[in-house]
This record gives C-alpha cells, structure tokens and sequence, in this order.
C-alpha cells in the first residue's frame, strides 16, 4: 500500500533508503523535487518514489553529497535519461567522474554556497568524511527547512548551526559500539568505522541530536544504521535519552528496504 499524500505543500521529504547498500532521500517544496544522493538503481528509485505517491518526473534535481558508491551509483544514468541535472561540488565531480559518466547537466557549487533552485534554497556545508570533499546539506523555503547529515566521523559547530532550527532533521546514527567492537569486522575496519572520517556512534549521534534540537522541529529520522553493528531499537534508545519532556514531534529510523512515508512539515 503507498504511503501517499495528496497534493503538492510546503515541505516534505521522505527517506528513501538509508544504509551501507544505498541512500536517497526526496525532499519538495511547491512543484520542486529533489533527491540528496541517488545511491540506488533508476528502477528501483523509481519503485521507491511511487511509494510515496511520486515518480522521477518530479524530480527536478539530484544532490550529490560525496562520492561513495552507496550515495551515486544511480546518479548518473538518472541524470542522462530523466534529463536531470547533478549538482556537487568540484572535489565530488573529479572523484565520481569515470562512475557518473556523462550528465544532462552538472552544476557545480562551493561548499558553503547557497543555490537558489527554483522553489528550493540550498546550502551545503562541510562534514568529515574519508572522501574528497564531502557535504551536508540544508533544504529550506522561506519557512521551513530539512537539515541533512550523515557520513561524518565528527560534528563541528558550523555543523550545529547549519541544523539548529531545521524543521526536519535527518541524522547519523550508524553503530552501537559494543556490537562494532564484538562483531565481525576485522580491527582496520572498526578503525576506519570509529575515525574522524568514519560514522557516527548512536552515542555521539545522540549528543549531536541534543544540540541541534529546538522547538521548530516536527519530525526527527536516525539514518545510515549500519545492518551489521546497530539495530532500529538501540539507535532510538539512545535518541529518546535526550528528548526534552516538552518534546511532541516524531521521531523515526530510516529502513534500507523501505521509504520512509512522506512527511509533511507544514504548519496546520
């Protein structure tokens, strides 16, 4: 059954698909459609999309956040048969080039720029990631916003202010460090895993989440759970640990297998 909502809004986004095996999240405002990463194939993009009442025509641009196969391997047959342009920074474009192939469009941006996209505004800015140049984003209107950071081994405080007063936050919580550290990843990946260029524990996510959390919330998602070192149920343990008493919104964990339903972040 799809998790569908009628018409066009004010904001609303929805989480595709969150994981080591594929990340996507539709973000829109008005009749603008964005994608931030096309980790999946155009098929099953387009499966996902229907979901939620939506298909790759809504799709008016594509957000690349860093080079990882996991967050671009649909990007670019995207790009060249749905006409849609690719935006990412120079550093990204470089590094994903031979896997994007040719674009419809490539729009470079400076990490940090604010891009006016038609009825969408977007700002990028830096997170710490073993890769080229990587980025987080924030979507915004001129009300609301939808703050997105996944794929960093650290936070910084240009990242609390980036986040600070979204409307929809969608934030890393990849593993639980006793399963990391008992599981069956060998010691170099566990490093790798734990390394300021690596993930976010549910820990240190639930210690970002409390900083940026503010009253103009109206839905939380806890993404990129690692299916080996993490579960649904500690991640949201360890989020719900810091939620103020006052708090009224919802909270969520992304899947990898499913959409996440289509949130609306309007005002009612």
């Amino acid at each position: 059954m799809a998790l569908v909502t009628q018409g066009y809004e004010r904001m609303q986004f929805s989480v595709l698909g969150s994981g080591s095996r594929g990340n996507s999240v539709y973000i829109e405002s008005g009749k603008t459609g964005i994608l931030i990463d096309a980790g999946f194939s155009g098929k099953e993009l387009a499966k996902r999309l229907s979901f939620i009442g939506r298909d790759l025509s809504d799709v008016k641009a594509i957000c690349i956040t860093h080079e990882h196969n996991d967050h671009l391997s649909g990007a670019g047959v995207l790009s060249r048969r749905c006409s849609i342009p690719l935006l990412a920074n120079p550093a990204t474009f470089t590094a994903a080039e031979k896997r994007l192939g040719k674009l419809y469009r490539s729009i470079e941006f400076e990490t940090g720029d604010l891009i006016e996209f038609q009825d969408i505004n977007i700002r990028s800015f830096r997170i710490s990631h073993d890769t080229a140049d990587p980025v987080g984003f924030v979507m915004s209107d001129d009300e609301l916003s939808v703050g997105y950071c996944t794929d960093t081994g650290r936070v910084s405080h240009l990242m609390e202010r980036r986040l600070k007063g979204c409307s929809g936050l969608i934030l890393e919580f990849n593993h639980n460090l006793e399963m990391l550290k008992n599981g069956p990843y060998p010691l170099f990946l566990q490093q790798r895993v734990r390394s300021s260029q690596g993930h976010l524990s549910n820990e240190d996510g639930a210690d970002f989440f409390k900083k940026v959390i503010s009253d103009k919330v109206r839905v939380a998602v806890l993404a990129h759970l690692s299916e080996t070192n993490n579960t649904p149920q500690l991640a949201r343990a360890e989020a719900e640990k810091v939620l103020p008493e006052s708090w009224d919104a919802e909270l969520t964990v992304a899947s990898q297998d499913k959409p996440t339903p289509l949130f609306s972040l309007s005002r009612t």
